[in-house]
């Protein structure tokens, strides 16, 4: 009897693992400078039946104010599985965070979702002008 019940939890912990929509896979990165990850990338997963909340990927991009011209730049973006509350939220007081939260598909936080990054006219959208910089 017991070797029977412990067989069908046993049963529902793997098909709980390998439903398509039960786990959700975000790529992570800390240091994502709009084009591409400055160190390996990572991936990373989560459960995606219990919360709402929680069944998104992060993306979050940070803003630094720049004092002489009064406007805030892009500095760099974190992508993660980490709960995802969409909004702007001022950091420090020259330090605005932008988080963005996607729930569409698996690895949806790419990081190219930026508005303001410069984009060779022509190519597609992930062709930017500083794909010449050579990676060390």
């Amino acid at each position: 009897m017991v070797l029977r019940l412990l067989q069908l939890l046993l049963l529902g912990i793997l098909t709980l693992v390998f439903m398509k929509e039960g786990i959700r896979f975000c790529h992570e990165c800390n240091s994502f400078d709009g084009f591409q990850c400055r160190v390996p990338m990572k991936h990373c997963w989560k459960f995606n039946i219990f919360s709402k909340n929680n069944r998104s990927c992060t993306t979050e991009h940070y803003y630094y104010y720049h004092r002489v011209t009064g406007r805030y730049f892009y500095h760099y973006t974190r992508l993660s599985c980490k709960v995802c509350e969409e909004g702007m939220v001022q950091v420090f007081h020259d330090l605005l965070k932008e988080t963005h939260c996607c729930t569409d598909k698996p690895l949806c936080n790419t990081g190219h979702d930026i508005a303001e990054k410069s984009v060779l006219y022509g190519e597609d959208k992930y062709t930017s002008i500083h794909d010449d910089i050579p990676e060390n």
